[in-house]
């Protein structure tokens, strides 16, 4: 979804100079021609770096050549087989070119005279050859790490659908969207976040169908950002949301290849960060959050039916528990006969008013659940839910709850399970205390104003310069057509053709 982006600030561009000024400064170290010389640099460098090993190689005519590599991140077989045999059998080249051009058969190199080129490259899995008489190091790169294999994502199960995920290894992760999307549109940009953990991060887009102010505005966002260390993607969204306080995320996350292809079909840019499964979208709306990746997958009529039993049940899994606690303290006269005197009868013995004893079964119902995802697999699970029939049963004969609200909590944690982005499931899933807070003290009139608040504060969110709303706020006919229905896929994307009646053909 396209919109208007916001450009470039003076204290962006601020913070830029900066940067490049502070990175220029750490650049200004090179190698020399003395090969002793580069080793000494090199230990200084990894001071107390036992994982870094250092090999000799002199041929009959003396020519020296060290390589350095670090055991743990290369894989040593492909090492000994492509690099240090060719070295031991032939006689070392007078320059590392010569050496690429002849020898090395394996991995990808890169040149460089700069010792900070050198120790990046030495960090993610990059054997270093320094050949005496140059200052020119060449990097292979020979990666050993071990890397999970690709399962389906558990956050984001499907029935039909792809069964891959991303992992923590950022090349691996695009070469999964390049598997989806075999075009030369397809571009790719590195930066590396993280003084200490040197991070490297992917900008992902379509050119040609991602606006190039949208691309800038990533960028521009994400060049400042200056941390000791990036260990997760949930850092860099944090930095470039828009509004940080609001509870509604403003930054898509997914472990799914399929839904970032997906989402840049539609325009959007993907961020990937390495040493994580978790691709950042964006820009996101609030209608994303209650888009599953399956909707694309079944049948247009059922998919819909799918989605608006997802839009009823999020209004249950916000205004089901303040509307039974605003109805039974104030406004008993909404309720029929017959069910007042079930509710008033069931809460005879309950000592604590209703919004006390409300809030009380959430507080349970959320420490299960947080309980059951923290547990082991095996026995998390169980947990959670004998927990709750059994401490449910239990406080009811008690008399500390009444049977109702035990029955409108559950309904309401069911509704959570129905939206299928967890990320968006508990921005819900805040909402529902403060508006039990306001249920409680004035009643409907509570919940019509924090129903206000809500859609005031939705409204004027923005996610990259998009309103979150859209495209409700501000009304767009023509966008209409993916959010309360899923249109067939012959009227979605460009270039598609309707398909012909069966009587149509020959």
């Amino acid at each position: 979804m396209r919109g208007f982006i916001r450009g470039k600030s003076k204290k962006y561009e601020e913070k830029l100079k900066m940067k490049s000024t502070i990175l220029e400064e750490k650049n200004e170290i090179e190698f020399t021609e003395e090969i002793e010389q580069n080793e000494k640099i090199l230990k200084e460098t990894f001071l107390d770096c036992s994982d870094l090993e250092y090999r000799w190689i002199e041929d009959n005519s003396n020519m020296k050549c060290l390589v350095v590599y670090i055991n743990n991140l290369i894989d040593e077989k492909l090492l000994d087989e492509h690099i240090i045999k060719p070295l031991l059998i032939q006689h070392i080249p007078n320059a590392s070119s010569d050496l690429k051009n002849k020898w090395i058969s394996i991995g990808s190199t890169n040149n460089s005279t700069k010792l900070s080129d050198t120790v990046r490259n030495l960090l993610e899995g990059h054997a270093a050859v320094l050949i005496a008489g140059s200052s020119n190091v060449m990097t292979v790169s020979i990666p050993g790490s071990t890397k999970r294999s690709l399962d389906e994502p558990s956050s984001e199960p499907v029935i039909r659908g792809p069964r891959d995920g991303f992992i923590e290894h950022i090349s691996t992760n695009i070469s999964l969207i390049r598997a989806r999307l075999k075009t030369s549109k397809l571009k790719i940009e590195y930066m590396t976040l993280g003084e200490h953990s040197q991070t490297r991060i992917a900008i992902s887009y379509l050119k040609g169908i991602a606006e190039d102010t949208l691309v800038e505005e990533v960028r521009t966002r994400l060049l400042p950002i200056q941390l000791d260390g990036v260990l997760d993607s949930g850092y860099i969204e944090e930095f470039i949301e828009d509004q940080p306080y609001s509870p509604f995320p403003q930054v898509h996350s997914t472990e799914r290849p399929d839904v970032v292809a997906a989402e840049l079909l539609e325009g959007k840019v993907a961020i990937l960060v390495d040493t994580t499964p978790f691709v950042l979208i964006v820009p996101m709306t609030f209608w994303t959050g209650l888009q599953a990746s399956e909707d694309y997958y079944i049948r247009w009529p059922v998919a819909t039916f799918v989605r608006w039993i997802r839009f009823l049940f999020i209004n249950f899994a916000i205004f089901a528990p303040p509307l039974y606690v605003a109805i039974t303290t104030f406004h008993q006269e909404m309720i029929p006969t017959n069910l007042v005197l079930s509710i008033a009868a069931s809460r005879e013995a309950v000592p604590f008013p209703a919004m006390i004893e409300a809030l009380l079964i959430e507080i349970i119902f959320e420490a299960l659940r947080e309980a059951g995802i923290r547990l082991p697999k095996q026995i998390g699970q169980a947990i959670s839910i004998v927990g709750g029939l059994v401490i449910g049963q239990a406080a009811v004969q008690a008399g500390l709850i009444s049977a109702p609200v035990v029955i409108i909590v559950s309904i309401t944690g069911i509704s959570m399970f129905t939206i299928p982005r967890y990320s968006f499931a508990n921005g819900i899933r805040f909402l529902r205390f403060p508006m039990l807070f306001l249920a409680g003290t004035m009643g409907l009139y509570g919940i019509v104003l924090g129903f206000l608040g809500i859609i005031l504060h939705v409204t004027s969110l923005r996610s990259f310069g998009v309103l979150y709303f859209s495209p409700i706020t501000p009304l767009k006919f023509t966008a209409l057509k993916d959010v309360f229905i899923r249109i067939p896929i012959w009227m979605k994307f460009r270039h598609s053709i309707k398909p012909k009646s069966r009587e149509g053909r020959n």
